[in-house]
């Protein structure tokens, strides 16, 4: 008999848990995409992806995921040949890497693990020694899906200015936005990318780029730009269909705004503070799990930990053991872990994460932990006691 039947509860960081709401709004006829009311509709996600950004400068919106965010936002400030500063804490920041790589860029990657923070006095360091200024720009990932590390974006344009170094400063939101704080005018980032898949509860399909004017002044300059990826018309077109290089994905842009209504309705800040409550009590739970027994959290500081994903080590075969059962038996998918091994290694076996981004609340965080509670005694590996009482302790002391 399993006891998974019933509504499945899709923990992985993305893509996220989709709102019926928003799955409603998609689930009509196709439109006139040559109707005002679309101009109407697109200047509004415009304007209401900015104001989640916190930004009050551009964004560009693209059919693509966040690897086309990525290939985006290095066209249009970058050339081949071009040399770039890159912020490794887990496999995201290595992917930009790679993908500037195959786009001719030159790239310098200072990777910091697994397991730890961005390391600003590294940072100072290679900065103060490019005496040239090779480095056109410096790029790093707010929230890596993979490590649930929670880098200080602040902190590291501090850095960029304390070194006195004119690079863009470049940052990935894919996994944080919506569900972190991040401030990107009052933080000085340049670009930013995003997708709609994580904290914005919406279908994968659609990416954006937000850039500052010293990035556009940049993007003013180049000869060259793919058309395609060039994010000026797309960030003020003077058609209608210059937002997408084409026709628009309708029925992603109905999700959308519904998505943003959700976000903009609660209050940015009060989704940052469910977010931070609930990734809380998901550590609390783990931390107490691994007072005993194998269990432990990837980032051990809880100030480091995103407010989106959690990356635990369980141990090989364990992590494997745990996703297996509470998906065969409790009706809840767990992530992979993710670039923490090679995945024809033993040791791969050994990793798992939580995704709790989007349209996530108490009871559905309280289920999955009781799911894997459940399969911690069911498979017989050691922990300690007392996890969901610590958890719900949390949200206890933090309900309206």
């Amino acid at each position: 008999m399993s006891l998974s039947n019933g509504r499945h509860i899709l923990a992985i960081p993305g893509p996220s848990v989709i709102p019926e709401q928003v799955l409603q709004a998609m689930h009509r006829p196709g439109p006139n995409i040559y109707a005002p009311e679309q101009w109407d509709l697109m200047a509004g996600i415009q304007a209401d992806l900015k104001k989640l950004a916190r930004t009050s400068h551009h964004c560009a919106m693209y059919i693509a995921n966040g690897h086309g965010a990525w290939e985006a936002a290095l066209a249009n400030v970058l050339s081949a040949g071009d040399q770039v500063l890159v912020l490794a804490t887990g496999r995201f920041g290595h992917g930009w890497a790679a993908m500037a790589r195959s786009l001719g860029i030159e790239t310098e990657v200072l990777d910091f693990g697994l397991r730890s923070t961005i390391d600003l006095a590294k940072v100072q360091a290679a900065l103060e020694a490019d005496t040239s200024h090779r480095y056109r720009a410096v790029l790093a990932v707010h929230v890596d899906t993979a490590t649930s590390v929670l880098n200080d974006t602040k902190a590291l344009r501090d850095t960029i200015d304390k070194a006195g170094h004119p690079a863009l400063f470049m940052v990935d939101c894919i996994a944080s936005l919506g569900c972190d704080q991040f401030e990107m005018d009052d933080w000085g980032v340049d670009v930013m990318v995003a997708g709609c898949q994580k904290g914005l509860m919406t279908p994968p399909g659609m990416s954006f780029v937000f850039f500052n004017d010293k990035a556009a002044s940049l993007r003013s300059a180049k000869s060259l730009v793919s058309p395609y990826w060039d994010w000026t018309l797309r960030a003020s077109p003077d058609e209608f269909y210059q937002y997408f290089g084409g026709t628009p994905p309708t029925h992603h842009l109905y999700g959308l705004r519904v998505a943003l209504d959700m976000i903009h309705q609660e209050g940015v800040k009060s989704v940052w503070n469910r977010h931070k409550v609930l990734s809380t009590a998901i550590g609390t739970a783990f931390d107490t799990w691994g007072s005993d027994g194998p269990l432990e959290l990837n980032i051990k500081t809880a100030e480091n930990r995103s407010c989106a994903v959690t990356a635990v080590r369980a141990g090989a075969p364990d992590g494997t053991r745990i996703r297996e059962w509470v998906y065969d038996n409790a009706g809840v998918t767990l992530g992979i872990g993710l670039g923490m091994a090679d995945n024809k290694d033993p040791e791969w076996h050994g990793f798992f994460r939580v995704g709790h981004m989007g349209h996530v609340n108490s009871q559905m965080v309280m289920g999955v932990l009781g799911s894997i509670d459940a399969a911690l005694k069911a498979l017989n590996i050691s922990h300690g006691g007392g996890a969901l009482d610590a958890a719900s302790s949390i949200i206890a002391a933090n309900h309206c």
